[in-house]
């Protein structure tokens, strides 16, 4: 028998240990995801099934009375719902998505069962080509979603699917969208506890403006009150998305697990803080949106909140292709963090700007190679919003107004001031990538490599590479 001195042993880094244990959580993590949508396919399949029983029950009731023929579809519906424990309408509404997935979003449904996709993934994928009616059309298009989807996050997917979608849809979006606008309209839900809901819908032009617009006094509002009664000018000119804020590592005012400030507006003294304190102010930054838009609905300006936020406007970005520009066609307008807008109100909308950028694309990728703008200004800093839209970190969908601009190799250590070595980061993530051990490396194009601490590799790819891509032959040379 050998005996081993344990103190001839070399010793265990505890920080290499753990994340050798959270990288064997993360691969068991995946491939529980990997079964769940497995499962979810099966699922999809055996909801497909039991409409097969339906339809096959109604089709021997041909001749009879409607409500008859409706008698299957509900004792189905009512069994199934009794046995799993949800209502008829959930299990009405699974039997109808299992159906599409199955009959016209094969590839998808094989994908989610290869533990490619998730669920949300393949709804998401569903609503964007539902309305294509061509089955080569579709193919096509699943084709090109699909595979996006297995590097997106579900939330960043759906506008790059919109996008996608627009290349084959039967009807312009200019037509659809007119209809659409019909619809607009202002909505009240009664909640509990002596709350409601407003919901407003609007073009997303609009609602994006709305937005932004109280997003930024929200901040404006916020960072005036840390800084003990600033001007919202002094503000201004340091706020996130200003361009000599990049490789800066300031202070994150808005903390996840702020206390929660329950008083209404109404408790407030005029500054805006609670009855009875003193100069604290511990609302979070959806509760000063939220008391801005009711301020500017009620009283018809942010009252309540510091002097010179009336004056800040929203602002959204608009890419419009020159044809579309031109009226010559009405396809490829895209409103970052949005998705696909008609061509009617992006052509309303560069009318009405003040100047507007001319972006080089690669002709045969698609990548943004330069952009420059008939008023001069920041030509990088425009390079860059084009490019990115939003924080470059895998998943985030933090608008390029709310980031930073981030030397990935920095400056302090020789990393150059261009667009290979620039990326937009939002605070959250800024802050990981320089206080945390997630590294990250540009491969050229905009596309982005990053590590995680336990050795895990993402690559971030610039959503409008894809958007931009011509159809067709690329021109000669």
């Amino acid at each position: 028998m050998t005996f081993v001195d344990l103190d001839d042993l070399p010793a265990i880094d505890p920080v290499s240990s753990e994340r050798v244990m959270l990288r064997s959580l993360i691969d068991g993590l995946v491939r529980t995801e990997a079964q769940i949508g497995a499962l979810q396919a099966h699922q999809a399949m055996l909801y497909t099934a039991v409409t097969e029983v339906v339809e096959l029950q109604t089709s021997r009731l041909q001749g009879a009375a409607r409500r008859d023929r409706e008698m299957p579809l509900r004792e189905v519906t009512a069994e199934v719902a009794a046995a799993l424990r949800v209502t008829e309408r959930t299990v009405q509404r699974r039997m109808s998505d299992a159906a599409t997935l199955m009959m016209r979003f094969t590839r998808t449904l094989a994908a989610l069962a290869e533990g490619r996709i998730s669920r949300a993934h393949a709804s998401v994928i569903m609503d964007a080509g539902s309305a294509i009616d061509d089955d080569a059309d579709r193919a096509e298009f699943e084709l090109a979603a699909l595979d996006r989807a297995e590097i997106e996050s579900a939330g960043r997917l759906r506008s790059i699917v919109q996008a996608i979608a627009e290349k084959v849809q039967p009807v312009p979006l200019t037509e659809r969208h007119r209809a659409a606008r019909r619809l607009r309209g202002v909505f009240v839900r009664d909640l509990e506890d002596a709350m409601a809901e407003l919901v407003t819908v609007q073009p997303a032009v609009l609602v994006h403006g709305i937005f932004d617009r109280l997003t930024q006094m929200a901040r404006a509002d916020e960072a005036a009150r840390d800084a003990g009664g600033m001007s919202t000018s002094q503000v201004d000119e340091r706020r996130p998305d200003d361009p000599t804020s990049a490789d800066r590592m300031p202070v994150d005012r808005m903390p996840v697990d702020r206390t929660l400030d329950d008083r209404s507006p109404s408790d407030r003294t005029p500054d805006g803080n609670a009855l009875g304190d003193d100069t604290r102010d511990d609302r979070t930054l959806d509760q000063r949106r939220a008391d801005i838009l009711a301020d500017i609905l009620l009283a018809g300006a942010p009252v309540a909140a510091g002097e010179g936020l009336g004056s800040i406007r929203g602002r959204v970005q608009v890419t419009v292709p020159v044809l579309t520009l031109a009226g010559i066609h009405d396809g490829g307008a895209d409103l970052a963090g949005h998705g696909p807008i008609d061509g009617e109100t992006a052509r309303r909308l560069a009318g009405g700007a003040k100047g507007w950028d001319r972006i080089m694309i690669h002709p045969v990728s698609g990548a943004v190679l330069a952009v420059d703008r008939y008023r001069p200004s920041a030509d990088l800093e425009r390079a860059l919003r084009v490019r990115d839209e939003h924080c470059r970190f895998p998943g985030c969908r933090q608008p390029v107004s709310r980031c930073d601009v981030d030397h990935t190799h920095a400056a302090a250590d020789g990393g150059e001031t261009d667009i290979e070595n620039l990326a937009h980061l939002c605070r959250r993530h800024h802050t990981l990538k320089h206080a945390s051990a997630w590294r990250v490396r540009q491969l050229g194009g905009g596309t982005l490599e990053w590590t995680s601490p336990t050795g895990l590799t993402y690559i971030d790819i610039p959503t409008p590479t894809l958007r931009f891509v011509p159809d067709g032959d690329p021109p000669p040379f």
